[in-house]
């Protein structure tokens, strides 16, 4: 299975969630907001529906995709969980150079 951030990271996706957040919509109707094809759109709107970030309904002939909640709110998790990692990092390697490097020793004053 696709890593859910890696799937909703790429622009073209990325823009499609942005879109569906204000309802469902079909297929046509989200291809006119992209200079890529209509079939291009499908195959990001597949992707998306298979990490489960997206749910598809059909209406007669058209295919209407909205916002999975359970899935928003998985990626919602991922990302939380990515930042509190990658700030974990960021302030580990930060005590690591304080560590490491020298400190000036204060000068007292001349007086």
């Amino acid at each position: 299975m696709p890593d859910l951030l890696e799937v909703a990271a790429e622009p073209n996706r990325r823009k499609l969630l942005q879109l569906l957040a204000a309802g469902e919509r079909s297929v046509t109707s989200l291809a006119d907001h992209f200079s890529v094809s209509r079939s291009a759109i499908s195959q990001h709107l597949l992707l998306l529906a298979d990490v489960g970030l997206v749910e598809v309904r059909r209406d007669g002939r058209n295919r209407l995709y909205r916002l999975s909640p359970g899935g928003m709110a998985r990626l919602r998790e991922q990302v939380a969980v990515f930042w509190t990692q990658e700030l974990d990092l960021l302030v580990a390697d930060a005590e690591a150079l304080a560590r490491s490097t020298p400190r000036p020793s204060r000068l007292t004053d001349p007086d």
